[in-house]
């Protein structure tokens, strides 16, 4: 019903519509070729002064678009294209490159991050090798562990490593682990009457938490009644 009053209103206009489905694709497909090459005149700060035609009609299909658009601009355009999609696959086979080698360098790091550590600690395998191997008393051999557990300190502090504060201190959570504990009159707060095993901390990182006793405030005995005194 519309397109007949269109027909309709047409007709009662005087004026004619003689393009067909076909002449219209063309139109568009002209108009298309034309955006592209004015976009790329204005990306290069070239703007042609020059516009290309738009046929109306062509009804046998015979208009030549590269003819109609300048065989230059397009061959131009499609050299710009070329070159793009060209740099385009050499930028991602490079950053494929660069992402395998540093996937590479990740894991020499994570496999040989500990071999200067290790180099150090060497000295004190051969320190107990040797140890072991010589004969003598109970005194000289306590006093080659205690050379040896020098050694052991000073290596421990030129790699930042430290003991972790517990006797005597308040207890603290974060750094110490309370693995007994008793009620004394003479605390007034948790405090750390043992240290089992020492703790270390490596800059301000926990390496291990301290395993201690802890003395808790002991807690004041209701009366027998059940009242307070």
């Amino acid at each position: 019903m519309s397109a007949r009053k269109s027909e309709h209103d047409a007709a009662e206009g005087g004026e004619t519509n003689p393009k067909t489905a076909s002449d219209q694709r063309l139109d568009a497909a002209m108009r298309e070729a034309v955006a592209a090459v004015e976009e790329v005149e204005r990306r290069s700060g070239k703007r042609g002064s020059r516009e290309i035609p738009v046929v109306a009609d062509d009804p046998e299909g015979e208009v030549d678009l590269e003819e109609l658009a300048g065989g230059g601009e397009v061959e131009r355009l499609r050299r710009e294209v070329a070159a793009l999609k060209d740099h385009s696959l050499r930028t991602l086979a490079d950053f494929d490159n660069f992402r395998k080698r540093s996937e590479r360098e990740r894991r020499d790091f994570q496999r040989y991050a500990l071999v200067d550590p290790m180099r150090e600690f060497l000295p004190v395998m051969d320190n107990l090798e040797r140890a072991l191997a010589a004969g003598g008393s109970y005194e000289d051999l306590k006093a080659g562990v205690g050379m040896i557990h020098k050694q052991m300190q000073e290596l421990l502090t030129r790699f930042h490593v430290k003991p972790v504060e517990a006797q005597g201190v308040r207890f603290d959570p974060a750094v110490h682990d309370a693995v007994m504990r008793e009620e004394s009159e003479e605390v007034k707060e948790p405090t750390v009457t043992a240290e089992f095993q020492r703790g270390y901390m490596l800059h301000d990182r926990l390496l291990r938490p301290a395993m201690v006793k802890v003395a808790m405030p002991a807690t004041p005995t209701a009366p027998e009644d059940g009242r307070e005194a």
